[in-house]
Protein backbone atom coordinates (compact mmCIF):
# COMPACT_ATOMS: atom_id res chain seq x y z
CA UNK A 1 0.00 0.00 0.00
CA UNK A 2 2.80 2.25 0.72
CA UNK A 3 4.44 1.95 -2.65
CA UNK A 4 0.73 2.56 -4.10
CA UNK A 5 1.20 6.07 -2.11
CA UNK A 6 4.34 7.11 -3.64
CA UNK A 7 3.43 5.76 -6.90
CA UNK A 8 0.34 7.96 -6.78
CA UNK A 9 2.29 11.07 -5.49
CA UNK A 10 4.90 10.59 -8.58
CA UNK A 11 2.20 10.53 -11.01
CA UNK A 12 0.23 13.66 -9.93
CA UNK A 13 3.76 15.29 -9.74
CA UNK A 14 4.70 14.33 -13.09
CA UNK A 15 1.29 15.28 -14.65
CA UNK A 16 1.39 18.68 -13.13
CA UNK A 17 5.16 19.33 -14.65
CA UNK A 18 3.89 18.14 -17.60
CA UNK A 19 0.52 20.39 -17.98
CA UNK A 20 2.16 23.62 -16.56
CA UNK A 21 3.38 25.62 -19.00
CA UNK A 22 6.48 27.82 -18.65
CA UNK A 23 6.16 31.70 -18.77
CA UNK A 24 6.08 32.99 -22.56
CA UNK A 25 7.48 36.56 -20.90
CA UNK A 26 10.40 37.11 -19.40
CA UNK A 27 9.24 38.23 -15.48
CA UNK A 28 10.94 41.70 -15.67
CA UNK A 29 8.89 42.41 -18.28
CA UNK A 30 5.47 41.27 -17.15
CA UNK A 31 6.08 43.95 -14.17
CA UNK A 32 5.27 46.58 -16.69
CA UNK A 33 2.49 45.79 -18.68
CA UNK A 34 -0.68 47.91 -17.35
CA UNK A 35 -3.08 45.48 -16.84
CA UNK A 36 -6.30 47.05 -16.93
CA UNK A 37 -5.27 48.59 -20.51
CA UNK A 38 -7.62 47.04 -22.96
CA UNK A 39 -7.45 46.51 -26.47
CA UNK A 40 -10.57 48.62 -26.81
CA UNK A 41 -9.24 51.43 -24.72
CA UNK A 42 -6.35 51.75 -27.02
CA UNK A 43 -8.39 51.51 -30.41
CA UNK A 44 -10.49 54.09 -28.70
CA UNK A 45 -8.00 56.92 -27.85
CA UNK A 46 -4.19 55.38 -28.67
CA UNK A 47 -2.81 59.02 -27.98
CA UNK A 48 -3.98 58.61 -24.26
CA UNK A 49 -2.06 55.76 -23.75
CA UNK A 50 1.20 57.00 -25.18
CA UNK A 51 4.07 55.42 -23.34
CA UNK A 52 1.96 52.65 -21.89
CA UNK A 53 2.94 48.81 -21.79
CA UNK A 54 0.20 46.28 -23.30
CA UNK A 55 -0.43 42.05 -23.91
CA UNK A 56 -1.68 41.58 -26.80
CA UNK A 57 -2.57 38.69 -28.72
CA UNK A 58 -3.42 38.08 -32.44
CA UNK A 59 -2.90 36.52 -35.72
CA UNK A 60 -0.39 38.33 -38.16
CA UNK A 61 -2.06 39.80 -41.70
CA UNK A 62 1.61 40.87 -42.91
CA UNK A 63 4.76 41.51 -42.05
CA UNK A 64 7.13 44.39 -43.82
CA UNK A 65 10.69 45.56 -43.86
CA UNK A 66 10.58 49.03 -43.62
CA UNK A 67 13.97 51.09 -43.96
CA UNK A 68 14.12 50.94 -40.44
CA UNK A 69 12.91 48.07 -38.96
CA UNK A 70 9.95 45.41 -39.50
CA UNK A 71 6.02 46.00 -39.37
CA UNK A 72 3.92 43.68 -38.44
CA UNK A 73 -0.02 44.27 -39.31
CA UNK A 74 -2.05 42.15 -36.32
CA UNK A 75 -5.43 40.93 -36.28
CA UNK A 76 -6.07 41.38 -32.81
CA UNK A 77 -7.69 38.48 -30.74
CA UNK A 78 -8.86 38.04 -26.91
CA UNK A 79 -6.00 36.06 -25.45
CA UNK A 80 -7.09 32.55 -23.02
CA UNK A 81 -5.81 32.01 -19.69
CA UNK A 82 -2.59 30.29 -20.94
CA UNK A 83 -2.12 34.14 -22.76
CA UNK A 84 -2.73 32.19 -26.24
CA UNK A 85 -4.42 33.61 -28.78
CA UNK A 86 -7.72 32.16 -29.09
CA UNK A 87 -8.83 30.73 -32.52
CA UNK A 88 -11.94 31.81 -33.56
CA UNK A 89 -11.68 34.97 -35.75
CA UNK A 90 -14.92 36.58 -35.51
CA UNK A 91 -13.99 37.52 -31.65
CA UNK A 92 -11.28 40.29 -33.01
CA UNK A 93 -11.82 43.66 -32.28
CA UNK A 94 -9.66 45.29 -34.93
CA UNK A 95 -5.86 45.35 -36.06
CA UNK A 96 -3.18 46.88 -35.27
CA UNK A 97 0.08 47.40 -36.19
CA UNK A 98 3.58 46.87 -34.11
CA UNK A 99 7.11 48.05 -35.05
CA UNK A 100 10.41 46.03 -34.10
CA UNK A 101 13.48 48.61 -34.87
CA UNK A 102 15.54 45.61 -35.21
CA UNK A 103 15.41 43.28 -38.59
CA UNK A 104 12.74 40.58 -38.47
CA UNK A 105 12.68 38.49 -41.59
CA UNK A 106 8.89 39.14 -42.78
CA UNK A 107 9.03 35.11 -44.14
CA UNK A 108 9.99 34.02 -40.59
CA UNK A 109 6.33 35.64 -39.92
CA UNK A 110 4.34 34.40 -42.50
CA UNK A 111 0.34 35.19 -42.63
CA UNK A 112 -1.91 33.41 -39.78
CA UNK A 113 1.37 32.89 -37.62
CA UNK A 114 -0.22 33.46 -33.93
CA UNK A 115 1.53 35.59 -31.33
CA UNK A 116 1.40 37.20 -27.81
CA UNK A 117 3.75 40.26 -27.46
CA UNK A 118 4.04 42.98 -25.12
CA UNK A 119 4.19 46.62 -26.60
CA UNK A 120 4.23 50.13 -25.31
CA UNK A 121 1.93 52.09 -27.08
CA UNK A 122 2.95 54.53 -29.43
CA UNK A 123 0.01 56.22 -31.15
CA UNK A 124 -2.01 55.46 -34.40
CA UNK A 125 -0.86 55.46 -37.86
CA UNK A 126 -3.28 55.73 -40.81
CA UNK A 127 -3.34 53.75 -43.43
CA UNK A 128 -5.26 51.76 -46.23
CA UNK A 129 -7.67 48.75 -45.32
CA UNK A 130 -9.01 47.63 -49.16
CA UNK A 131 -10.38 51.05 -50.49
CA UNK A 132 -10.87 52.81 -47.18
CA UNK A 133 -8.52 54.62 -44.45
CA UNK A 134 -8.26 52.58 -40.96
CA UNK A 135 -6.56 53.75 -37.92
CA UNK A 136 -4.01 51.50 -36.69
CA UNK A 137 -3.41 51.80 -33.10
CA UNK A 138 0.52 51.68 -32.86
CA UNK A 139 3.04 49.37 -30.50
CA UNK A 140 6.70 49.51 -29.86
CA UNK A 141 7.34 46.11 -29.51
CA UNK A 142 9.37 44.90 -26.59
CA UNK A 143 9.12 40.74 -26.60
CA UNK A 144 7.47 38.70 -29.16
CA UNK A 145 6.05 35.12 -29.00
CA UNK A 146 5.39 32.79 -31.86
CA UNK A 147 3.06 30.33 -31.06
CA UNK A 148 3.67 27.14 -32.81
CA UNK A 149 0.91 26.01 -36.01
CA UNK A 150 -2.14 24.30 -34.21
CA UNK A 151 -2.14 20.29 -34.87
CA UNK A 152 -5.50 21.13 -37.08
CA UNK A 153 -4.13 23.71 -39.37
CA UNK A 154 -0.53 21.85 -39.93
CA UNK A 155 -0.42 19.77 -43.42
CA UNK A 156 -1.01 16.41 -43.47
CA UNK A 157 1.57 14.01 -43.86
CA UNK A 158 1.86 11.75 -47.17
CA UNK A 159 1.37 7.88 -46.55
CA UNK A 160 -1.17 5.69 -45.46
CA UNK A 161 -3.41 6.76 -42.34
CA UNK A 162 -5.51 4.92 -40.30
CA UNK A 163 -8.48 5.34 -38.53
CA UNK A 164 -11.49 3.24 -36.24
CA UNK A 165 -14.82 5.24 -36.03
CA UNK A 166 -17.69 3.83 -33.83
CA UNK A 167 -21.37 4.98 -33.77
CA UNK A 168 -24.84 3.33 -32.29
CA UNK A 169 -28.43 4.74 -32.10
CA UNK A 170 -31.67 4.45 -30.39
CA UNK A 171 -35.17 4.96 -30.69
CA UNK A 172 -37.07 1.67 -29.91
CA UNK A 173 -34.26 -0.23 -31.46
CA UNK A 174 -30.43 -0.05 -30.85
CA UNK A 175 -28.20 -0.20 -32.95
CA UNK A 176 -24.55 0.25 -33.58
CA UNK A 177 -21.54 -0.36 -35.57
CA UNK A 178 -17.91 0.23 -36.04
CA UNK A 179 -15.75 1.20 -39.25
CA UNK A 180 -12.25 0.55 -39.79
CA UNK A 181 -10.81 2.59 -42.81
CA UNK A 182 -7.14 2.63 -44.57
CA UNK A 183 -6.63 6.40 -46.66
CA UNK A 184 -3.42 6.87 -48.75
Amino acid sequence: MKFFGMFLVLIVLCGHGCLARPDIFPEGIKTKINPSLTFPMILQEPDQHQGEMVLLGGEVLSARRLAHGTRLEILQLPLDSSEEPVADKTSSQGRFFVVESSFLDPATLPPDTRVTLVGEVTGATNASLDDMQYRYPTLAMKHLHVWPESEFTQPESSGPSFGIFGGGGSGGRVGGGVSIGIGF
